[in-house]
């Protein structure tokens, strides 16, 4: 029996490999991402460690297609649920994400970051009521035809968030998505990797968040930046998602 619960935790982890945050930092402190072990851990034995990151069931191929840009998946990814912690950083400061457990494969497309205001603990977060402001959003190099993706694939799998610095103290959720847009020349091609994460934000700051954007109306699966061919030269690039607030 171990035997075989050994090979369904290898086969999966082989899938799922490129598909969620290991760990990341909050000006350099380091925090467990959520695992795929972890997931085992509650099925066999109904908990496992207390985290800041999400939990999630990207089990398959680890990404939430576009005929499921209208469900509760979009935001944190597939049957999500809130952190039992949450981590700290102060505003201005930085998060530091790490994708793996080998990298990040597929060089095409952007990385997008958004915070919400939990309005509370954001372990008790309701992820179908929080509202997305869109605070980073890179995508191709016109000059150099180099993706957001490729600049994380150059840098070890490693990208960083830097948070607003007037944001005003309080407790959040933010999410941390790469759209990976090398399948993006079909209908249903392009591949979301939402992850998220509970970040008491520390600091002097006096902004509240903008009104924001639930998950299920952040993106259509016809939108310019999500169907479209990926391998040309691109010009102009239609960002996905809600306009970008500088803070």
């Amino acid at each position: 029996m171990k035997t075989s619960f050994a090979i369904v935790v290898a086969s999966a982890a082989a899938v799922m490999g490129h598909g969620f945050v290991t760990n990341f930092t909050t000006d350099a402190k380091y925090n467990q991402g959520f695992l795929l072990d972890y997931y085992y851990q509650k099925v066999n034995t109904g908990s496992f460690p207390s985290i800041a990151a999400w939990y999630a069931e990207n089990l398959d191929s680890g990404f939430v297609a576009p005929n499921a840009y209208q469900t509760a998946d979009i935001n944190c990814h597939k049957n999500s649920a809130p952190g039992a912690l949450t981590a700290t950083v102060k505003a201005g400061g930085t998060l530091t994400f790490s994708w793996g457990p080998n990298g990040w494969p597929h060089p095409y497309g952007p990385i997008l970051g958004y915070v919400a205001a939990c309005d509370g603990d954001c372990s008790k977060a309701v992820k179908t009521n929080l509202q997305w402001v869109k605070i980073q959003a890179e995508g191709i190099d016109y000059a150099s035809q180099v993706w957001a993706s490729q600049k994380l694939v150059s840098q070890g799998g490693k990208w960083t968030l830097t948070v607003p610095a007037s944001l005003k103290a309080g407790n959040y959720v933010f999410r941390h998505e790469i759209i990976a847009l090398h399948g993006a020349n079909s209908p249903n091609g392009a591949q979301n990797y939402p992850q998220c994460f509970n970040i008491a934000v520390t600091g002097s700051g006096t902004k509240t968040l903008p009104a924001g954007t639930l998950g299920t109306a952040l993106y259509k699966a016809d939108d310019k930046g999500i169907l479209m061919n990926p391998y040309t030269t691109i010009t102009s690039y239609a960002m996905p998602g809600p306009t970008l607030w500088s803070g």
